[in-house]
């Protein structure tokens, strides 16, 4: 049976270093160099899993095929690697400790006293390994800082595993800070001292410390770093910031990261193949041209909101050599056209609630009589219906369900007795909880041919795309919507509307499915790739 190795990624100093970044960047190099690798993340947060957090708590929710609502880091796997990760790639506190309960009113400890340790860390060590097992490598980011309290079973499950396997199948890497004094105009090695000192007291050396910074390390500061912290001198890694996230496993491998992994696991070499990740990156920071899209949403105060769908436009951007510049419009301010006259295509994101709905309206309406490329995404394709339902339709009372449950025209409505991808059966209705009773993940959707749709999908009769939504477009409007133009472009197999577009313009498409949770640098989200194509022809 295959030896998994593991690769250990903590925090030091402060949060938000970018260890999902340097995760997500050392599996980049060790897939691109043809090792089988796998990512999983833990959250120390007692929350079950982030769906019901707000955007502005905690940033975007990110949906697994398989229907897991996961931290956003494994959106980064993702994109990254190309790959499709499950809900098994991502834990929390709150989940562990859920299991354990389950177990022990089941009776599975045998009358036991139940105690972080063994039986909480036993379940942690139990879930990393299910992720690792038939891999070569499995990569383990730990949110959080180390010294913070929650993390403190996390990281004792780290070092039993390392007390438990070979010494050549475990790597500890330290993601940390080196301040700039700028007073002084001195780099400070002093908090990544203490913060490693403090690993080092639960018991976990690192064996690479990869050093976040504004200002290149001299040789002689990564000698006293290396020294220090007790690490070879080949094993800090000096991780400037970029202009681009893509750069970083560039930037790791010219600083010569797989060599003290290679050595640590005992491999003579890894060597990846980064000509198509290195033209892409290029493409990125050096484009020939460049598109104005606004993004039209209400979750502006924390861009990382819509993390994957502002990546995904770079990913787009990427592939046909053009930069996607957003111009980032508040809908709740929106009103008046004049922000939108300047750009080439106008993109509505998925949301929740009744705030900011009109301004998104109003910019569809923009879209749509200026004939200005457009892309509805969830709730941007239930209000490009509603408004089409008003506008064109002269339904005035036409509405949402989600912010009227009593409006006489439910162009959107809740469906009360759902069908989930289980195939188990969800009672919903306006007061449910908000935890597990979305339509999540992967659902297949039929196309019809000659569509735009089905054309940016190189002529695909069905796609499976991911879910994150409680309120469906309502199919008795069908025929109405489509007598007058509004085409219902594709559709699940039970009925439920996934897709509309409108068939005398350039390009205006809303899809009920979140085709940004499929993008990645090396394969863009067709659709999402199509709207960036139009609107550099409406430029032009």
């Amino acid at each position: 049976m295959k030896k998994t190795k593991y690769i250990f990624v903590t925090g030091g100093v402060l949060s938000s270093l970018g260890k999902g970044i340097s995760s997500s960047s050392i599996a980049t190099l060790l897939k691109q160099s043809g090792y089988q690798v796998e990512v999983l993340k833990i959250d120390p947060y007692i929350n079950i899993d982030p769906g019901t957090m707000s955007p502005l708590e905690h940033g975007e929710v990110f949906v697994t095929a398989d229907g897991g609502e996961t931290d956003l880091d494994i959106g980064h796997y993702e994109r990254f690697l190309n790959t499709s990760l499950k809900k098994q790639n991502n834990f929390t506190t709150g989940q562990v400790y859920l299991s354990v309960i389950e177990n022990e009113r089941q009776g599975k400890y045998l009358g036991k006293t139940i105690q972080i340790v063994p039986h909480i860390v036993d379940e942690i060590k139990a879930r990393i390994k299910a992720v690792g097992e038939g891999n070569d490598f499995l990569v383990v980011e730990l949110g959080g800082t180390v010294g913070d309290m929650e993390g403190m079973p996390f990281l004792e499950a780290i070092r039993q595993i390392r007390h438990e396997l070979e010494s050549n199948q475990v790597l500890n890497i330290h993601v940390t800070l080196i301040p700039l004094l700028r007073a002084a105009g001195e780099l400070k090695t002093k908090p990544s001292q203490h913060s490693v000192q403090e690993l080092r007291r639960i018991g976990i050396s690192p064996q690479i410390i990869i050093a976040r910074t504004e200002k290149p390390l001299s040789r002689e500061l990564k000698r006293k770093l290396a020294l220090s912290c007790d690490v070879a001198n080949d094993s800090v890694i000096e991780a400037l910031d970029s202009a681009s996230i893509y750069q970083c496993p560039l930037n790791y491998l010219k600083e010569g990261i797989l060599v003290p992994i290679a050595r640590a696991f005992g491999i003579k070499q890894i060597k990846p193949d980064m000509l198509e990740w290195d033209s892409l990156v290029k493409k990125i920071l050096s484009p020939k041209d460049e598109v104005k899209i606004a993004f039209v949403g209400k979750y502006l105060d924390l861009k990382e909101s819509y993390k994957s769908l502002t990546e995904a436009l770079i990913h787009a951007g990427a592939n046909i050599d053009v930069r996607v510049n957003i111009k980032w419009i508040d809908s709740q301010n929106l009103d008046s056209n004049n922000v939108l006259e300047d750009v080439d295509g106008v993109l509505i994101p998925g949301g929740f609630g009744s705030r900011g709905i009109e301004g998104k309206i109003r910019a569809i309406t923009y879209a749509r009589t200026q004939k200005v490329p457009f892309l509805g995404i969830c709730l941007g394709m239930q209000l490009a219906i509603i408004e089409f339902a008003r506008n064109v339709l002269g339904i005035k009372e036409a509405d949402s369900s989600e912010f009227d449950s009593r409006c006489k025209e439910p162009f959107i409505y809740l469906i009360e007795d759902f069908i989930d991808q289980q195939g188990v059966s969800q009672i919903r209705t306006h007061t449910s909880p908000m935890g597990g009773t979305m339509r999540l993940g992967e659902y297949e959707c039929n196309l019809t041919q000659g569509s735009t749709i089905a054309k940016a999908y190189n002529g695909a009769k069905s796609i499976k795309e991911r879910h994150r939504h409680r309120y469906e477009a309502n199919p008795k409007y069908k025929k109405m919507l489509e007598s007058s133009g509004l085409l219902i472009s594709g559709e699940s197999s039970s009925g439920l509307i996934e897709v509309v577009e409108l068939q005398e313009h350039p390009f205006f498409v809303g899809v009920q499915f979140h085709p940004e949770f499929t993008s990645h640098l090396q394969a863009p989200n067709p659709i999402i790739l199509e709207f960036v194509k139009k609107a550099m022809e409406s430029k032009r």
